[in-house]
């Protein structure tokens, strides 16, 4: 999810912890560990400072795995205790332990997933079935804050809201498990028959998908609108570039992030010029206003040496090319 989620989340916690006669005097320490136990997961985004190649092999990876879901309340519950002694640690932990999970858990759901599984599996998990950004969950949490300081008891205004939110990610899977089916009655028989994958992601908006299949011969790319789905791009698939030029791409640091983070690409491969090849990696999950956002580009010279290259969300030709020799 997204940092203000996460963020009234764990205010919303806080306010059930308010309930805990450990915690109930300490609203300072309480709203300490919850915010921040919502939040420190998402530490590992001070990785864009370095580039992008390190923020998306790592964002949401090992920050994200079990060994760090029990690490971050153990930190937390050792820095609050530090300036709070009057508050039972165990309370803290406990607290603490709950905020980081739901963190972690939460965001296995959109699109972009998670590593939460590691070190027993790399995989990400994307569920696909929340938005980054929900408007209806983050008004659902604002809600009931606002319900919570108006005086409400806190157990009576977030049970229910945890009752349906469950109903809602229900309500989700089933939209998107009907959408899917939708999708592949529309893709042709011939193309049906060397299926390769098929991925429904939510958008921003309630009864709107992105939607992508691919095949061995071609890749359907568009938009579903309730169970309307309209096809904006439909690409023939090139041959997978050589696997001695692949080896070589796959050492490149933008090549290699790009390939382990992307769950449904495309690729597409081009002399530009006497002195210039070209392969690109597009990501079939970013299509707006007909451009692909998320993509890895490398320029290779007549030696097929890598001479420049660049991965991340670029809204236009211009800019690809301009961060492409920026780099």
């Amino acid at each position: 999810m997204d940092t203000g989620t996460h963020i009234v989340m764990g205010i919303g916690l806080t306010a059930l912890a308010m309930h805990d006669p450990s915690m109930s005097g300490h609203f300072g320490v309480a709203a300490t560990t919850l915010i921040a136990s919502s939040l420190v997961p998402d530490s590992d985004t001070v990785l864009k400072l370095k580039n992008n190649a390190a923020y998306i092999s790592n964002h949401r990876g090992i920050t994200h795995s079990i060994p760090f879901t029990l690490l971050w309340p153990i930190l937390i519950t050792l820095l609050v205790f530090t300036f709070s002694k009057g508050v039972n640690p165990m309370h803290i932990w406990l607290w603490a332990q709950l905020g980081v999970f739901l963190h972690v858990f939460v965001d296995i759901f959109n699109s972009y997933g998670t590593q939460a599984l590691r070190p027993f599996s790399n995989k990400w998990i994307q569920l696909s079935v929340i938005n980054t950004f929900d408007p209806y969950i983050f008004i659902l949490w604002c809600l009931g804050i606002v319900l919570w300081a108006f005086g409400l008891n806190a157990y009576v205004v977030f049970i229910p809201i945890f009752i349906i939110l469950f109903f809602y990610y229900v309500v989700r899977f089933i939209f998107r498990s009907a959408i899917k089916k939708q999708v592949l009655r529309m893709v042709s028989s011939q193309d049906k028959a060397h299926l390769v994958k098929v991925f429904v992601a939510p958008t921003i908006k309630f009864m709107e998908w992105r939607v992508a299949v691919q095949t061995a011969t071609h890749d359907y790319v568009g938009k579903s609108y309730g169970r309307n789905i309209v096809f904006a791009d439909k690409v023939k698939r090139q041959e997978f570039p050589d696997e001695a030029l692949m080896t070589s791409l796959r050492k490149d640091p933008n090549i290699k992030a790009f390939l382990n983070f992307s769950s449904i690409y495309r690729w597409d491969a081009k002399q530009l010029s006497d002195n210039i090849y070209e392969v690109r990696f597009i990501d079939l999950r970013y299509l707006k206003n007909d451009h692909y956002s998320f993509v890895a580009i490398a320029h290779l010279d007549k030696d097929m040496h890598i001479t420049h290259s660049y991965t991340g969300w670029v809204f236009s030709e211009q800019k690809l090319m301009k961060k492409l020799y920026a780099h």
